[in-house]
């Protein structure tokens, strides 16, 4: 099964990269693949379609994984794999019908990574932002429609953003911010 595991810059920094590829240890987390509910959920797309809505989510999760390590580089990460289905499970509640749970995974071939474009940096961080005021704005009670409308435009600029496509032997050569 191929999934899009979300992720951070700074983990991939484990990943053994040789000239035929690379291998990294995917981690314990929510991820996406073209499962039945969203087969499901999407009965008209094909294939393609379907897996892009699984990896756009992804690249959501990413902007996530960004948010919660203030000190990853803020670019958004989606890792390629193919795992055997044994290795994923259906979460309990899943607000995506893309969503699967993968356990720890030791050495896994990496089909492709997927990174923000160094400019996107910018963008993200003002998603960052944006929701830290929105956040503040939430917890004295003073939530103003005017910091909702900027979060809502720097994600926009965010989702607007294509991913890049890098080999796996490309790793260590991923442009920084």
């Amino acid at each position: 099964m191929r999934i899009y595991v979300p992720a951070t810059l700074d983990e991939l920094e484990g990943a053994a990269v040789a000239a035929a590829g690379a291998r990294w240890d995917v981690p314990a987390r929510r991820a996406h693949a073209v499962t039945p509910a969203l087969v499901r959920e999407l009965p008209d797309e094909d294939d393609e379609g379907r897996e892009y809505e699984a990896f756009l989510a992804a690249a959501d999760d990413s902007l996530a994984l960004v948010a919660a390590r203030r000190t990853a580089v803020p670019l958004r990460v989606v890792v390629s794999v193919d795992v055997p289905d044994a290795e994923v499970a259906a979460p309990g509640e899943a607000d995506e019908p893309s969503a699967v749970d993968v356990a720890a995974l030791t050495a896994v071939a990496v089909v492709a990574v997927h990174v923000d474009e160094p400019e996107a940096a910018q963008d993200v961080r003002a998603v960052l932002a944006a929701a830290d005021e929105e956040n503040d704005a939430e917890r004295t009670g003073d939530v103003a429609a005017t910091s909702e409308a900027v979060l809502d435009a720097a994600l926009q600029r965010v989702t607007d953003r294509d991913l890049l496509w890098y080999d796996p032997t490309e790793i260590p050569q991923i442009p920084r911010p």
